[in-house]
């Protein structure tokens, strides 16, 4: 039996991290098995579903490095998903509905589900032109009995039907809902493993009655992802957490290493080696592996994982990368800067900053640096002194090595961190000699000066 495994984004907005998540779990047991992913996008909500975010959907997926082999859309399949609804009524599987929320919950209150009161009632099917009444078609689920599965990563799951309620299938629209299209394509399209978020759980027991009701007598296998969850473990949400894939992206993050981490959220190699190639990664996935506790998304780890990918790079392709980022810096100047600064950053964004001294003017001293480096007794000393032995020294760096650091060995103290706090603007950052002799030597006097004055 071929393994086939589908990723089903909704393109009402971008494509989420844990979405991503999702997709990139799919696709590596596809490729762990030999299996065909398949990418079908849930357009069935018309009102909702923006067909820019499609193309948003491929370029993050192919940013990752996420292939696919089949891609369908659901809003081309309506006329598949209307028959079978229909076929269900004939049935008497499903039944016309025009209760209004307000009419259920003055008969069963706030907070109780649907309490199957048109499946009797024999409804009339809504007609062209009646727009008094909104219609719904409902899915009459079984009375006793449990609907069942064994979860790769949760164990047995069971929903007892009694507490199910008859939900609705097809919409006052006429619109299929996604409950439909999910069962219908599952078996339609032979989906033999169904990967996703947990959050999915309690919609799965509906599609496996609807599955019974087409006549499916097999299941998909199941496996539903833990959460991801931010510093406050709670989920992650579009309206306080940095979610968007593409903008993880725009922020000079590598797609290897946005991959390699959002491989860990859940999952591990039980060699506990969490960044390693792709190869290595797709031979030792499984789904088995799979950790049902929340994952946290943790940023400061995803920027060491990049940083890790970024010192990888050979030389050629971190300048490239960093071009997005040193628009108007001299080719020639950067491409000397570059094996520090590949060094030092996690992010391609963080370019700017470590470079301004050398480019531009140095930032603002943070007063806690400057009373923690600068008010340091002999600091003016020191910088008398080397701002009278850089004024005829040779304007290279060992030769400004050497006469820094030697002010510093006269007196006793250290003088390269004072030089570049006034040289630099800050305690850290790339190092200083090197850098500092591809700026004019009346421009690092200039500094010197000023921070000479300030003490």
């Amino acid at each position: 039996m071929t393994v086939r495994l589908r990723f089903s984004p909704a393109p009402t907005g971008y494509l989420h991290v844990g979405s991503a998540r999702s997709a990139l779990f799919n696709w590596l047991y596809a490729k762990r098995t030999g299996g065909v992913m398949v990418l079908r996008i849930e357009d069935t909500d018309v009102d909702r579903s923006q067909p820019e975010m499609i193309a948003a959907i491929h370029d993050n997926l192919r940013w990752l490095g996420i292939d696919w082999d089949e891609e369908y859309r659901q809003s081309e399949r309506f006329e598949q998903y209307r028959t079978v609804t229909q076929d269900f009524v004939d049935a008497g599987k499903a039944y016309y509905c025009d209760c209004t929320r307000d009419a259920v919950v003055a008969r069963v209150g706030e907070n109780v589900g649907y309490d199957g009161h048109c499946r009797d009632r024999q409804v009339a099917p809504p007609s062209d032109g009646d727009t008094d009444r909104s219609v719904v078609v409902r899915f009459r689920t079984p009375d006793t009995g449990t609907t069942a599965w064994d979860d790769l990563i949760r164990g047995r799951v069971e929903f007892e039907n009694a507490v199910l309620e008859d939900f609705v299938i097809v919409r006052s629209n006429g619109v299929p809902m996604f409950h439909v299209a999910n069962a219908y394509d599952d078996l339609d399209m032979n989906i033999t493993h169904v990967v996703r978020g947990e959050d999915l759980v309690n919609t799965t027991p509906r599609v496996l009655l609807l599955r019974e009701a087409m006549g499916a007598t097999e299941h998909p296998t199941y496996a539903h992802l833990p959460l991801i969850v931010n510093e406050q473990r709670k989920k992650l949400s579009k309206r306080r957490d940095d979610v968007s894939v593409g903008d993880y992206a725009d922020r000079g993050y590598l797609p290897e290493a946005m991959r390699n981490y959002l491989v860990t959220l859940g999952w591990g190699s039980k060699d506990d080696i969490e960044i390693r190639p792709i190869e290595e990664i797709i031979e030792r996935f499984d789904l088995a592996d799979i950790n049902k506790a929340p994952a946290f998304f943790d940023i400061k780890k995803l920027d060491h994982f990049n940083g890790e990918y970024i010192r990888k790079m050979d030389s050629q392709s971190f300048i490239e990368s960093c071009a997005a980022h040193t628009e108007g810096v001299d080719s020639d100047l950067f491409g000397r800067l570059a094996p520090f600064v590949q060094e030092r950053i996690r992010r391609f964004d963080e370019v700017p900053s470590v470079i301004d001294w050398v480019v531009g003017e140095p930032p603002e001293v943070e007063p806690k640096d400057w009373k923690k480096v600068m008010t340091k007794d002999g600091v003016d000393k020191v910088l008398d002194m080397v701002i009278e032995r850089l004024s005829d020294v040779a304007w290279e760096p060992p030769a400004l090595a050497g006469a820094i650091l030697g002010v510093g060995d006269e007196l006793g103290v250290k003088s390269q961190l004072p030089v570049r706090i006034a040289v630099t603007g800050r305690r850290s950052g790339m190092p200083l000699f090197e850098p500092m002799a591809e700026l004019d030597r009346s421009v690092v006097l200039d500094r010197l000066r000023m921070a000479r004055e300030r003490l």
